[in-house]
């Protein structure tokens, strides 16, 4: 996803500085890039959605939990994932086109979404579906494993009340609930980009909406400063990675 952003932003700006003016190539981008990287956004969140459901189900199997069967069932899902995605957004491409915007002696192409208002109703529910239920699975799940494992530490540790491991579990695993909740702040800008119609012209300050467009992609950028950097347990297990990965270049060198 960050290669095809970065194809999309060097072709915004290399169209606008006139360096490429190829009316088949700038329409097959037009048609193209955007319903990518939509694709792309959608899937990454519900694949995190799915890790969540998995990271979820091991914690309450526990050594029921079957691995090889669920790296088996994972690959299934990775493919019905990205196939939904598509499908769902397959309207997107269909309604996209170039326009001429010309302002006294400024001349530029944009790719520009025209929708009906039956098409556009659709977007705007596919959007928040993709948008919100994600979230929802994630601090749904977030929230079943900290309640199971501070059952089962009530089970083994009757000292201590189930409210007590409940509030040791929150405070140990409160990275499971701040992570979903800084994504979905983070993917705001995207969200109410979708919703904001209206035209720009040439003549007005064109920074502002592509910062907004592209801050849009930080979630899915900083997966690993969201998901990793803030749980004790997984920064470990990079550390050690990183280690490895140091220990193994300088003993081939």
């Amino acid at each position: 996803m960050i290669i095809m952003l970065t194809i999309k932003f060097w072709q915004l700006v290399l169209s606008q500085m006139f360096l490429i003016n190829n009316r088949s190539l700038l329409n097959n981008n037009c048609v193209s890039l955007d319903f990518i990287l939509k694709v792309l956004l959608a899937s990454s969140e519900w694949l995190n959605a799915c890790v969540a459901i998995e990271r979820m189900t091991s914690v309450i199997k526990g050594s029921g939990f079957n691995k090889k069967k669920s790296e088996q069932i994972s690959k299934w899902i990775i493919l019905s994932v990205f196939i939904l995605t598509i499908l769902t957004h397959i309207h997107d491409p269909l309604h996209r086109e170039l326009i001429d915007d010309l302002d006294i002696d400024e001349h530029r192409v944009w790719c520009f979404v025209r929708y009906s208002s039956s098409v556009q109703t659709y977007n705007s529910v596919l959007t928040l579906c993709h948008f919100l239920i994600p979230f929802i699975i994630h601090f749904i799940s977030a929230l079943c494993i900290i309640k199971n494992v501070a059952h089962s530490r009530s089970n083994t540790q009757r000292e201590r009340s189930f409210e007590q491991h409940l509030k040791r579990q929150l405070k140990q695993h409160k990275h499971l609930l701040i992570s979903p909740c800084i994504l979905i702040l983070l993917s705001l800008p995207r969200l109410l980009i979708s919703f904001t119609s209206g035209c720009m012209k040439s003549a007005r300050q064109p920074w502002l909406p592509l910062i907004a467009y592209f801050i849009s992609f930080v979630p899915s950028i900083l997966i690993f400063a969201v998901f990793v950097l803030p749980s004790k347990y997984y920064k470990k297990q990079f550390d050690l990675a990183v280690e490895k990965t140091v220990r193994t270049f300088y003993r081939s060198v």
